[in-house]
């Protein structure tokens, strides 16, 4: 059975590497550890509005009445939380998924053949990877440059890796770490790339409602000049990862998006994955929605403003303008694995090396703002500390 036969696209290396290894051995001799990587908002100590899980407490539950992109009920629900935030979709251009990652697999199957290609941004979370192989599409990374204030594309460098090959372009609005949203001018960019070579724009905006303050940026629900799917869902709209449902909401030319929808109806009517109670619980929970942000954005814009008030002389936080995350250059005075591998044995802290989101270069990490205040403030202060003493 060694020399089983398994398909090529699972191959991943599956070793554990050092910093896996650590906690582990933490773990086994009950080694308390101060994570600064949760992104788990469950665990984090928010309170959830009381009556939530009384949604689910109904009869309608007991019927199952499958509808290929998810109840209409439910779509509108969905429909009018954007409505609330002066955005028009209609119900019947949204597809209900279990997940994210669901929706995506979906359009990989709607647009790109084998051998073709999407596009990426660098640096970006690296689940996207596994995705882009599991469903046999190439990819490759686009930049994101820093210039000091904020983070933008690199328009002359994402046109130059378009081909023929070329199918989709995924945005990450806000990008996750950097936090950083597309601008009307990069919209402008991409609607007019995209509309020239016939290429899709995936727009992930999961953490769209995350917005630390006022910039010049947009939702891409609702784009008219390309082919366009925005994607969200209750894991960060609602903080509620567990409860497995998410959307897409398609736009686009009427004749173009006719024809993606009804491609992606058949898709969808092939797995039914997304479950009866979520979708008759929806339209309440996304009315509480405004109710657990509100927490969440408190959370880590005090957070932020801790760390930026106690900072290292060698250490710089960049620009962030939404999300969960906070990106930190440190000294270069010795890698990225070195230093994440000595705040978790040194200090008991851990967090995420810059390499994880394919930075271009050392040193960096990123720190989750999640966790409530004490453990933050504790945990970054000893990776503080340990960065005043170079």
């Amino acid at each position: 059975m060694d020399n089983f036969p398994f398909a090529r696209r699972t191959n991943w290396r599956q070793e554990t590497n050092d910093l896996n290894k650590v906690l582990e051995d933490f773990g086994s001799r009950h080694i308390p550890v101060l994570d600064l990587t949760a992104s788990n908002p469950t665990g984090c100590g928010f309170s959830y509005p009381e009556g939530m899980l009384s949604a689910l407490n109904s009869l309608e539950n007991l019927q199952y009445l499958p509808d290929a992109c998810g109840m209409k009920k439910a779509r509108r629900d969905v429909a009018r939380y954007y409505a609330r935030q002066k955005v028009t979709v209609s119900p019947d251009n949204i597809i209900l998924t279990a997940s994210t990652s669901e929706a995506y697999s979906f359009l990989m199957r709607l647009l790109v053949n084998p051998g073709e290609k999407i596009l990426i941004p660098r640096p970006s979370y690296p689940l996207f990877q596994f995705l882009l192989e599991i469903n046999d599409v190439h990819f490759e990374q686009y930049p994101l440059h820093y210039d000091g204030q904020k983070w933008r594309l690199d328009t002359l460098a994402l046109e130059r890796l378009v081909d023929s090959k070329t199918k989709a372009i995924i945005l990450v609005n806000p990008n996750n770490p950097t936090g950083s949203y597309i601008s009307p001018a990069e919209l402008n960019f991409l609607n007019e790339l995209c509309g020239k070579h016939q290429i899709a724009i995936i727009s992930d905006e999961v953490f769209f409602d995350y917005a630390l303050g006022a910039g010049d940026f947009v939702s891409l629900s609702g784009n008219q000049k390309a082919l366009t799917f925005a994607l969200g869902g209750l894991s960060k709209t609602l903080a509620l990862p567990q409860m497995k449902c998410a959307w897409i909401l398609a736009s686009g030319p009427q004749v173009i998006l006719k024809e993606a929808l009804s491609r992606l109806e058949i898709i969808a009517d092939t797995y039914l994955s997304v479950n009866t109670p979520v979708q008759n619980a929806l339209g309440l929970w996304l009315e509480q929605a405004p109710e657990m942000q509100a927490q969440i954005i408190a959370r880590v814009k005090e957070n932020g403003q801790w760390l930026s008030t106690h900072l290292s002389g060698h250490t710089e936080i960049l620009a962030l303008q939404g999300g969960w995350y906070a990106t930190l250059r440190i000294p270069a005075v010795k890698s990225e694995e070195e230093w994440v591998l000595e705040f978790l044995k040194e200090d008991h802290v851990s967090v995420y090396p810059g390499y994880f989101f394919d930075f271009d270069r050392e040193a960096y990490i990123v720190i989750s703002l999640l966790p409530p205040a004490s453990v933050f403030q504790e945990a970054a202060g000893r990776i503080m500390k340990r960065l005043a003493k170079i």
